[in-house]
């Protein structure tokens, strides 16, 4: 069988009826992109429409950048000099090229990782697993929609083993349909919470989306499902691949025990599969990424990484976390974790600020997207933030609930400011040396203003 390549050939042959034009000069293409600044040889820029741009207006620039090729829906002075090919619709295109090119790559074996919370840092994790083993492609970015895993798709090579790609959703019917594309036979629930629930309606419709990846597994596949959540555990009677559970449940395939955290220094636990075990040292901030490592550990068993070896690459983990531990100055401790925020997500946060030593501080915002849950999960983080802080403030329309329920719970120093500006003095005067603090909170809210006035160190 000879080997795939993605050129204009292999995508007019892709598009078939949707191709109204493709001129200019032959390409070969290694992946698609969407942002001209990022283009040179070898890119194929496709031309979306935004809500504020038009990428038409950018073709010009990515050819000029070196981009070997553009994906249009209407001609564009300026790309002469690249295959210029003409579609009905950009993003169809896109996603019916990759799909094209993902059933090309017989030879690929795709792992799907899904989740409310974690699917980034899992995904690494298994990449950093099976790459023991075979040759993976992972993108480090969060490309996990529509747009991204066709992305995803357009940058695999022949040579690849295997790909570890995430996939997100809003509501039902997307992980199937990214599944359509991706074919994975290996496929990772992580969690079902209430995110993005405004758009998905319930935590009932959230886990029906979810466990669409597990029901597209093949009966050949792999379904890696978190035991310790119920709504995840409920899925294995849907797939008809072969079910692993992880957890810390005395029936979990992939067990962890005897957890001991290092607060940002990492920790330690007893990783079980049957009669094996060892100890292991995950050098990675925050005792509940537990079910990320098992979900790790767990694909690399199923695709026959041998257990020494996934030990092994667990405690040489090096990859970038949502989460950055990092000082600020007069010696306090930062836990900067301003990306986004979720309730377990930030009640994750709040158990890391439990484990590290020193005077615990937390700023925390609003969390989004919650629907009719927003009130009694603002609630439930003051309840988690009055076990964990010494003093705790908040900002945000929202996250004033936060400490209300903190002060509720018993935590006399908890404050709601109605500025980020009143924020930075507050936090200014008061953080001492030997202090750590938590940021955290939903992306509108933008606390890294805070955190750069803080580092900035002027009182």
């Amino acid at each position: 069988m000879s080997t795939p390549v993605l050129d204009t050939t292999f995508v007019r042959e892709a598009l078939g009826a949707r191709l109204r034009a493709l001129d200019g000069p032959a390409a070969t293409f290694t992946r698609a992109i969407i942002d001209s600044r990022r283009a040179g040889p070898g890119d194929l820029f496709v031309a979306l429409p935004g809500e504020h741009v038009d990428g038409h207006d950018f073709a010009a620039d990515a050819v000029a950048r070196g981009a070997s090729g553009v994906l249009l829906t209407r001609p564009v002075e300026g790309t002469a000099g690249a295959a210029c090919i003409v579609t009905d619709d950009a993003l169809a295109s896109m996603q019916q090229i990759a799909a094209a090119w993902r059933e090309a790559l017989a030879g690929t074996v795709i792992l799907g990782v899904t989740g409310n919370v974690g699917k980034s840092t899992t995904k690494l994790i298994a990449a950093a697993v099976l790459s023991k083993r075979y040759s993976v492609q992972v993108n480090e970015a969060n490309y996990n929609n529509e747009i991204g895993v066709p992305l995803c798709l357009l940058e695999l090579r022949p040579e690849t083993e295997r790909a570890v790609i995430e996939m997100g959703m809003y509501t039902t019917g997307e992980i199937a349909g990214l599944c359509e594309w991706t074919h994975p036979r290996m496929g990772i629930v992580l969690n079902v919470g209430p995110v993005h629930l405004e758009r998905a309606g319930s935590l009932e419709a959230i886990a029906r989306a979810k466990r669409e990846l597990p029901e597209a597994l093949p009966a050949d596949g792999h379904a890696i499902l978190n035991g310790d959540d119920s709504a995840v555990r409920a899925m294995a009677p849907y797939t008809k691949a072969h079910v692993w559970l992880i957890g810390t449940s005395d029936d979990a395939d992939v067990r962890g025990t005897g957890i001991e955290s290092h607060g940002a220094k990492g920790f330690d636990f007893t990783l079980e599969y049957g009669v094996v075990s060892a100890r292991v040292h995950v050098p990675l901030p925050g005792a509940h990424l537990l079910p990320n490592v098992l979900a790790a550990a767990a694909a690399g068993l199923a695709d026959e990484v041998p257990f020494a070896n996934i030990v092994t690459a667990i405690e040489a983990l090096e990859i970038p976390t949502r989460l950055s531990v990092r000082s600020l100055p007069d010696g306090v401790t930062l836990l900067d974790d301003t990306y986004n925020a979720s309730p377990a997500a930030t009640i994750a946060a709040l158990d890391l600020l439990a484990e590290t030593p020193g005077r615990r501080i937390a700023l925390l915002g609003d969390m989004l997207e919650l629907g009719a849950m927003t009130e009694p999960e603002h609630d439930r983080v003051g309840q988690r933030a009055a076990q964990v802080c010494d003093a705790l403030f908040t900002v945000g329309t929202l996250a004033q609930r936060i400490s209300d329920s903190a002060r509720a719970n018993g935590l006399g120093q908890a404050t709601h400011c109605t500025s980020k500006g009143e924020v930075v003095g507050v936090l200014r005067a008061m953080l001492q040396p030997g202090d750590v603090l938590l940021v955290k909170a939903s992306r509108a809210l933008a606390l890294e203003t805070v955190v750069q006035a803080l580092e900035g160190g002027a009182r």
